[in-house]
Protein backbone atom coordinates (compact mmCIF):
# COMPACT_ATOMS: atom_id res chain seq x y z
CA UNK A 1 0.00 0.00 0.00
CA UNK A 2 1.25 3.75 -0.51
CA UNK A 3 2.36 5.81 2.48
CA UNK A 4 0.07 8.32 1.21
CA UNK A 5 -3.35 6.01 1.43
CA UNK A 6 -2.25 4.28 4.75
CA UNK A 7 -2.06 8.05 6.37
CA UNK A 8 -5.29 8.98 4.51
CA UNK A 9 -6.92 5.09 6.03
CA UNK A 10 -5.51 6.10 9.42
CA UNK A 11 -6.74 9.61 9.84
CA UNK A 12 -10.37 8.18 8.49
CA UNK A 13 -10.12 5.21 11.74
CA UNK A 14 -8.24 7.60 14.11
CA UNK A 15 -10.28 7.25 17.40
CA UNK A 16 -12.90 5.56 15.47
CA UNK A 17 -13.22 1.66 17.14
CA UNK A 18 -15.33 -0.01 14.45
CA UNK A 19 -17.58 -1.38 16.62
CA UNK A 20 -19.74 -3.46 14.20
CA UNK A 21 -16.44 -5.29 12.64
CA UNK A 22 -14.53 -6.17 15.99
CA UNK A 23 -17.23 -6.14 18.38
CA UNK A 24 -18.17 -9.11 16.46
CA UNK A 25 -16.25 -11.33 18.32
CA UNK A 26 -17.31 -10.87 21.52
CA UNK A 27 -21.06 -11.74 20.18
CA UNK A 28 -19.93 -14.51 18.66
CA UNK A 29 -18.21 -15.63 21.78
CA UNK A 30 -21.32 -14.79 24.02
CA UNK A 31 -23.64 -17.00 21.65
CA UNK A 32 -21.31 -19.95 21.43
CA UNK A 33 -20.48 -20.35 25.20
CA UNK A 34 -24.20 -20.02 26.03
CA UNK A 35 -25.24 -23.53 24.08
CA UNK A 36 -23.59 -25.45 26.45
CA UNK A 37 -25.50 -24.05 29.29
CA UNK A 38 -28.29 -25.69 28.01
CA UNK A 39 -29.88 -28.91 29.48
CA UNK A 40 -29.52 -32.16 27.53
CA UNK A 41 -33.23 -31.81 25.54
CA UNK A 42 -32.44 -28.58 24.61
CA UNK A 43 -28.23 -28.80 24.07
CA UNK A 44 -29.20 -32.18 21.29
CA UNK A 45 -31.07 -29.51 19.24
CA UNK A 46 -28.71 -26.69 19.61
CA UNK A 47 -25.23 -28.00 19.62
CA UNK A 48 -25.39 -29.38 16.60
CA UNK A 49 -26.34 -25.63 14.87
CA UNK A 50 -23.39 -24.33 16.87
CA UNK A 51 -21.96 -22.37 13.77
CA UNK A 52 -25.04 -20.97 13.11
CA UNK A 53 -25.27 -19.59 16.23
CA UNK A 54 -22.32 -17.97 16.76
CA UNK A 55 -22.19 -16.67 12.97
CA UNK A 56 -25.55 -15.05 13.12
CA UNK A 57 -25.14 -13.76 16.23
CA UNK A 58 -23.75 -10.56 14.76
CA UNK A 59 -26.79 -10.04 12.42
CA UNK A 60 -28.76 -7.57 14.27
CA UNK A 61 -25.41 -5.24 14.02
CA UNK A 62 -25.24 -5.94 9.83
CA UNK A 63 -28.90 -5.07 9.59
CA UNK A 64 -28.58 -1.59 10.98
CA UNK A 65 -27.62 -0.87 7.34
CA UNK A 66 -30.71 -1.41 5.84
CA UNK A 67 -33.55 -1.67 8.49
CA UNK A 68 -33.80 2.16 10.07
CA UNK A 69 -36.04 0.98 13.21
CA UNK A 70 -32.81 -1.62 14.23
CA UNK A 71 -30.73 0.76 16.03
CA UNK A 72 -32.85 1.84 19.08
CA UNK A 73 -33.13 -1.98 19.28
CA UNK A 74 -29.45 -2.02 21.17
CA UNK A 75 -29.32 0.60 24.03
CA UNK A 76 -31.42 2.81 26.23
CA UNK A 77 -30.34 6.55 27.43
CA UNK A 78 -31.38 5.42 31.15
CA UNK A 79 -29.73 8.90 32.00
CA UNK A 80 -32.10 10.58 30.02
CA UNK A 81 -34.79 9.40 32.10
CA UNK A 82 -33.52 10.93 35.49
CA UNK A 83 -31.21 9.35 38.18
CA UNK A 84 -30.93 5.76 39.31
CA UNK A 85 -33.16 3.78 39.67
CA UNK A 86 -35.15 5.43 37.15
CA UNK A 87 -38.16 4.75 39.10
CA UNK A 88 -40.79 6.96 36.93
CA UNK A 89 -39.57 4.84 33.86
CA UNK A 90 -42.23 2.52 33.08
CA UNK A 91 -40.67 -1.05 32.82
CA UNK A 92 -44.05 -2.09 30.25
CA UNK A 93 -44.09 -0.91 27.19
CA UNK A 94 -47.49 0.38 26.65
CA UNK A 95 -47.39 2.15 29.90
CA UNK A 96 -44.19 3.93 28.46
CA UNK A 97 -45.65 4.55 25.36
CA UNK A 98 -48.10 6.29 26.75
CA UNK A 99 -46.13 8.47 28.54
CA UNK A 100 -43.40 9.07 26.31
CA UNK A 101 -44.47 8.43 22.91
CA UNK A 102 -43.15 5.85 20.76
CA UNK A 103 -40.95 8.36 18.63
CA UNK A 104 -39.70 9.70 21.92
CA UNK A 105 -38.55 6.28 23.59
CA UNK A 106 -37.16 5.27 20.03
CA UNK A 107 -34.79 8.07 20.29
CA UNK A 108 -33.10 6.97 23.40
CA UNK A 109 -32.91 3.00 22.68
CA UNK A 110 -35.23 0.44 23.57
CA UNK A 111 -33.35 -2.28 23.97
CA UNK A 112 -34.96 -4.09 27.40
CA UNK A 113 -38.70 -3.72 25.77
CA UNK A 114 -37.65 -5.19 22.69
CA UNK A 115 -35.17 -8.13 24.16
CA UNK A 116 -38.56 -9.07 25.73
CA UNK A 117 -40.70 -8.94 22.38
CA UNK A 118 -37.91 -11.40 21.08
CA UNK A 119 -38.53 -13.36 23.98
CA UNK A 120 -42.55 -13.68 23.65
CA UNK A 121 -41.43 -14.54 19.57
CA UNK A 122 -39.05 -17.31 20.84
CA UNK A 123 -41.72 -18.58 22.75
CA UNK A 124 -43.99 -19.07 20.07
CA UNK A 125 -41.38 -20.70 17.54
CA UNK A 126 -40.69 -23.24 20.17
CA UNK A 127 -44.45 -23.57 20.48
CA UNK A 128 -44.70 -24.45 16.77
CA UNK A 129 -41.53 -26.00 16.63
CA UNK A 130 -40.58 -24.15 13.83
CA UNK A 131 -37.12 -24.92 13.62
CA UNK A 132 -35.45 -22.09 11.29
CA UNK A 133 -37.47 -19.49 13.78
CA UNK A 134 -36.14 -20.77 16.93
CA UNK A 135 -32.24 -20.47 15.45
CA UNK A 136 -32.26 -17.35 13.83
CA UNK A 137 -34.39 -15.98 17.14
CA UNK A 138 -31.80 -17.75 19.28
CA UNK A 139 -29.04 -16.11 17.78
CA UNK A 140 -30.57 -12.97 17.76
CA UNK A 141 -32.40 -12.56 21.16
CA UNK A 142 -28.50 -13.28 22.39
CA UNK A 143 -27.08 -10.55 20.69
CA UNK A 144 -29.30 -7.74 22.51
CA UNK A 145 -29.00 -9.13 25.85
CA UNK A 146 -25.56 -8.85 25.75
CA UNK A 147 -25.63 -5.34 24.33
CA UNK A 148 -27.89 -4.86 27.47
CA UNK A 149 -24.67 -5.83 29.58
CA UNK A 150 -22.26 -3.20 27.86
CA UNK A 151 -22.41 0.09 30.05
CA UNK A 152 -22.12 2.50 27.24
CA UNK A 153 -25.41 0.94 25.80
CA UNK A 154 -27.01 2.44 28.54
CA UNK A 155 -25.91 5.92 28.36
CA UNK A 156 -26.12 8.92 26.20
CA UNK A 157 -22.16 9.42 26.33
CA UNK A 158 -21.95 5.89 24.57
CA UNK A 159 -18.79 6.90 22.60
CA UNK A 160 -17.05 9.21 25.09
CA UNK A 161 -18.32 11.66 22.49
CA UNK A 162 -19.22 14.20 25.28
CA UNK A 163 -16.28 14.07 27.40
CA UNK A 164 -13.28 14.16 25.15
CA UNK A 165 -12.96 10.35 24.71
CA UNK A 166 -14.14 8.94 21.68
CA UNK A 167 -13.50 5.25 21.01
CA UNK A 168 -13.84 4.27 24.55
CA UNK A 169 -17.36 2.18 23.25
CA UNK A 170 -15.07 0.23 21.19
CA UNK A 171 -12.16 -0.44 23.61
CA UNK A 172 -14.93 -1.56 26.65
CA UNK A 173 -16.23 -3.45 24.42
CA UNK A 174 -13.59 -4.89 21.75
CA UNK A 175 -10.67 -4.44 22.21
CA UNK A 176 -10.29 -6.10 25.48
CA UNK A 177 -12.52 -8.90 24.47
CA UNK A 178 -10.51 -9.54 21.66
CA UNK A 179 -7.01 -9.50 23.68
CA UNK A 180 -8.37 -11.81 26.54
CA UNK A 181 -11.23 -13.60 26.53
CA UNK A 182 -9.82 -16.17 24.52
CA UNK A 183 -7.02 -16.49 27.23
CA UNK A 184 -7.68 -15.03 30.34
CA UNK A 185 -11.52 -15.22 30.92
CA UNK A 186 -13.58 -17.60 32.84
CA UNK A 187 -16.67 -19.29 31.03
CA UNK A 188 -17.07 -22.35 33.22
CA UNK A 189 -20.19 -20.54 34.16
CA UNK A 190 -22.97 -23.72 35.61
CA UNK A 191 -26.14 -23.92 34.25
CA UNK A 192 -28.90 -21.70 32.51
CA UNK A 193 -32.09 -20.59 34.59
CA UNK A 194 -35.38 -20.59 34.34
CA UNK A 195 -35.93 -16.93 34.86
CA UNK A 196 -40.06 -16.75 36.80
CA UNK A 197 -39.39 -13.04 35.77
CA UNK A 198 -37.82 -11.96 32.56
CA UNK A 199 -38.81 -8.14 32.55
CA UNK A 200 -37.51 -7.91 36.22
CA UNK A 201 -34.12 -9.63 35.04
CA UNK A 202 -33.66 -7.86 31.82
CA UNK A 203 -34.26 -4.90 33.45
CA UNK A 204 -31.92 -5.58 36.11
CA UNK A 205 -29.32 -6.24 33.55
CA UNK A 206 -29.77 -3.08 31.91
CA UNK A 207 -29.97 -0.75 35.53
CA UNK A 208 -26.63 -2.75 36.10
CA UNK A 209 -25.21 -1.42 32.80
CA UNK A 210 -26.27 2.09 33.91
CA UNK A 211 -24.82 2.16 36.73
CA UNK A 212 -21.00 0.94 35.74
CA UNK A 213 -21.13 3.53 32.70
CA UNK A 214 -19.54 6.53 35.08
CA UNK A 215 -16.93 3.99 36.25
CA UNK A 216 -16.26 3.07 32.49
CA UNK A 217 -15.77 6.89 31.84
CA UNK A 218 -13.93 8.01 34.72
CA UNK A 219 -10.94 5.16 34.69
CA UNK A 220 -10.37 5.57 31.17
CA UNK A 221 -9.92 9.52 31.45
CA UNK A 222 -7.63 8.81 34.86
CA UNK A 223 -5.66 6.29 32.65
CA UNK A 224 -5.23 8.46 29.99
CA UNK A 225 -3.26 10.98 31.77
CA UNK A 226 -0.82 7.92 32.76
CA UNK A 227 -0.34 7.17 29.01
CA UNK A 228 1.03 9.79 26.21
CA UNK A 229 -0.52 9.29 22.81
CA UNK A 230 2.27 7.04 21.25
CA UNK A 231 1.80 4.27 24.12
CA UNK A 232 -1.73 5.18 24.08
CA UNK A 233 -2.42 4.14 20.67
CA UNK A 234 -0.55 1.73 18.30
CA UNK A 235 -0.67 0.75 14.22
CA UNK A 236 -1.60 -2.60 13.61
CA UNK A 237 -2.62 -4.88 10.32
CA UNK A 238 -5.68 -6.06 10.64
CA UNK A 239 -6.72 -7.77 7.35
CA UNK A 240 -4.45 -5.96 5.14
CA UNK A 241 -4.62 -2.73 6.29
CA UNK A 242 -2.93 -0.79 8.60
CA UNK A 243 -5.01 0.73 11.30
CA UNK A 244 -4.34 2.89 14.93
CA UNK A 245 -6.32 1.69 17.88
CA UNK A 246 -5.83 1.07 21.60
CA UNK A 247 -2.11 -0.37 21.99
CA UNK A 248 -2.26 -3.24 24.40
CA UNK A 249 -0.42 -2.47 26.66
CA UNK A 250 -3.45 0.73 27.39
CA UNK A 251 -6.07 -1.52 27.11
CA UNK A 252 -5.00 -4.46 29.95
CA UNK A 253 -3.79 -1.73 31.85
CA UNK A 254 -7.90 -0.21 31.31
CA UNK A 255 -9.16 -4.24 32.22
CA UNK A 256 -7.02 -4.17 35.01
CA UNK A 257 -8.39 -0.83 36.12
CA UNK A 258 -12.01 -1.97 35.93
CA UNK A 259 -10.98 -4.81 38.11
CA UNK A 260 -12.88 -7.76 35.53
CA UNK A 261 -15.77 -6.20 34.85
CA UNK A 262 -15.60 -6.85 30.68
CA UNK A 263 -15.10 -10.16 32.15
CA UNK A 264 -17.91 -10.36 34.86
CA UNK A 265 -20.71 -8.84 31.99
CA UNK A 266 -19.76 -11.16 29.48
CA UNK A 267 -20.16 -14.00 32.00
CA UNK A 268 -23.45 -12.85 32.90
CA UNK A 269 -24.36 -11.86 29.02
CA UNK A 270 -23.64 -15.65 28.73
CA UNK A 271 -25.88 -17.19 31.16
CA UNK A 272 -28.55 -14.62 30.68
CA UNK A 273 -28.84 -15.78 26.78
CA UNK A 274 -29.00 -19.39 27.87
CA UNK A 275 -31.78 -18.21 30.31
CA UNK A 276 -33.81 -16.89 27.79
CA UNK A 277 -33.47 -19.51 25.44
CA UNK A 278 -34.27 -22.07 27.93
CA UNK A 279 -37.14 -19.97 29.45
CA UNK A 280 -39.03 -19.60 26.31
CA UNK A 281 -38.51 -23.65 25.91
CA UNK A 282 -39.97 -23.96 29.35
CA UNK A 283 -42.70 -21.36 28.94
CA UNK A 284 -43.85 -23.21 25.56
CA UNK A 285 -44.35 -26.31 27.00
CA UNK A 286 -40.78 -27.78 26.62
CA UNK A 287 -41.25 -29.75 23.30
CA UNK A 288 -39.60 -32.04 22.19
CA UNK A 289 -36.62 -31.01 19.72
CA UNK A 290 -36.01 -32.85 17.17
CA UNK A 291 -31.79 -32.83 16.97
CA UNK A 292 -31.25 -32.52 12.81
CA UNK A 293 -28.59 -30.95 11.35
CA UNK A 294 -30.18 -30.30 8.41
CA UNK A 295 -32.43 -27.03 9.06
CA UNK A 296 -34.60 -25.70 5.65
CA UNK A 297 -34.76 -22.26 5.78
CA UNK A 298 -37.11 -20.52 3.38
CA UNK A 299 -35.29 -19.05 0.46
CA UNK A 300 -36.80 -15.21 2.21
CA UNK A 301 -34.17 -16.56 4.98
CA UNK A 302 -31.37 -17.26 2.81
CA UNK A 303 -31.57 -14.13 0.24
CA UNK A 304 -31.66 -12.15 3.81
CA UNK A 305 -28.88 -13.48 4.68
CA UNK A 306 -26.97 -13.13 1.50
CA UNK A 307 -28.17 -9.52 1.92
CA UNK A 308 -26.87 -8.81 5.24
CA UNK A 309 -23.18 -10.28 4.07
CA UNK A 310 -23.23 -8.31 0.95
CA UNK A 311 -23.98 -4.69 2.51
CA UNK A 312 -21.47 -5.70 5.49
CA UNK A 313 -18.85 -6.10 3.23
CA UNK A 314 -19.50 -3.70 0.99
CA UNK A 315 -19.78 -0.76 2.85
CA UNK A 316 -17.28 2.09 3.39
CA UNK A 317 -15.26 1.80 6.77
CA UNK A 318 -15.54 5.39 7.50
CA UNK A 319 -19.52 4.72 7.39
CA UNK A 320 -19.26 1.92 10.63
CA UNK A 321 -18.33 4.39 13.40
CA UNK A 322 -19.32 3.55 16.52
CA UNK A 323 -22.60 4.31 17.88
CA UNK A 324 -24.52 2.79 20.40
Amino acid sequence: MHPKNILLLCALLIGCQKAFCWGFFAHKQINRNAVFLLPPAMLAFYKPHLDFLTEHAVDPDKRRYIVAAEGPRHFIDLNRYGTMPFPDLPRGWQQAVEKYGEDSLSAHGIVPWWTQTMLSRLTTAFKNRNYPAILKLSAEIGHYIADAHVPLHAHSNYNGQQTGQHGIHGLWESRIPELLAETEFDFFIGKAQYLSRPRAFIWQRVLESAAAADTVLTLEKNLTLQFPPTLKYAFEERNGIIIRQYSSAFATAYDKALKGMVERRMRQSVFAAASLWYTAWINAGQPDLEPSSGIDFSEDDRKNFETLDRIWKTEEPESRTLGN
